[in-house]
């Protein structure tokens, strides 16, 4: 498996690939965001999921995969160091403001700054038209959360700091996007990096919240345990196939093609939280879809 996802970067076949893993990301993403937005305080959610993720990673980082070399382990350190941060400012977003609201914030800032990242970083432009496609989503995106906002009537005192959150989360997603792609392509195999990034990021959560956790009521314990056995499985199948993409197609791409889990963030929330989708919405879910097309196809 290894060897044919490095035997496929860079060719039209690993393209082809790597853009249905970047929207099977998206699909995940906007899964994931609702789980840890849910019925359970952010920070338990999360916890719970990394702690889940971690566990189950563990006897694959240990005897499975390949050793990390020395570069990867610093490179590997420096992406736990980079997600402790994006999970703090995203938990503070979630606590603050309404999912239909931040959730569109977060992701319509992350394309810009992935794409401006990944030219400076991997060298990687847009032309013209890319670029147009970019701010048709990305203005979508924040059309759809501007939406969102006016018809808010719940949690409005809080909005303006979940807003400030929102948009450093965006910028840590582009920075963990763009740091991760690097790391990745560091290893020899890829499932090595992926296996010890679940291993090592699943530590900060639980320790962070242990008295909580500690302190959670017999009645939530099946609950909450549950979510994060469910959520470990989608954060699996979510952020390793936007990492697989970045191994083997350009990192803007894959980025922004990911955004397009605002639409099924808007799915989601229709078919399971209950909310309604109306014309304007699903005009503004058409624009980013649009803008994600152009995007992959004016290449």
């Amino acid at each position: 498996m290894s060897e044919w996802v490095t035997s496929i970067a860079g060719t039209p076949e690993g393209a082809r690939i790597a853009s249905m893993l970047a929207l099977s990301a998206a699909f995940l993403h906007a899964l994931f965001g609702a789980l840890q937005k849910g019925r359970h305080d952010p920070w338990l959610s999360r916890a719970a999921i990394d702690l889940s993720y971690g566990l189950m990673a563990l006897p694959i980082a240990l005897f499975v995969v390949p050793w990390p070399t020395p570069d990867l382990w610093l490179a590997l350190l420096g992406a736990m160091a980079i997600h402790i941060a994006y999970k703090v400012a995203q938990a503070q977003t979630y606590q603050r403001g309404a999912y239909t609201v931040v959730y569109p914030v977060v992701r319509g800032s992350a394309p810009l700054f992935a794409v401006i990242a990944a030219g400076l970083v991997f060298h990687e432009h847009f032309n013209l038209v890319q670029w147009l496609g970019v701010l048709l989503l990305t203005g979508s995106i924040f059309g759809l959360a501007g939406y969102n906002l006016r018809r808010l009537v719940l949690g409005r005192e809080t909005l303006l700091p979940a807003l400030g959150y929102a948009v450093l989360t965006g910028a840590l997603v582009a920075l963990y996007t763009t740091y991760d792609a690097w790391g990745i392509r560091l290893a020899a195999d890829p499932f090595t990096f992926l296996a010890w990034f679940f291993v090592l990021d699943s530590l900060f959560m639980p320790l962070w919240n242990l008295r909580r956790l500690i302190a959670l009521p017999r009645a939530e314990v099946m609950p909450l345990a549950r979510r994060g056995v469910l959520g470990a499985l989608v954060a699996f199948a979510s952020f390793g196939s936007i990492m697989l993409a970045t191994r083997i197609d350009d990192v803007g791409r894959a980025a922004v093609l990911r955004e397009t889990s605002t639409v099924f963030a808007a799915l989601v929330g229709w078919l399971i939280l209950g909310e309604k989708v109306g014309p304007v919405r699903a005009i503004l879910m058409a624009l980013i879809a649009a803008g994600a097309v152009i995007v992959e196809f004016a290449a």
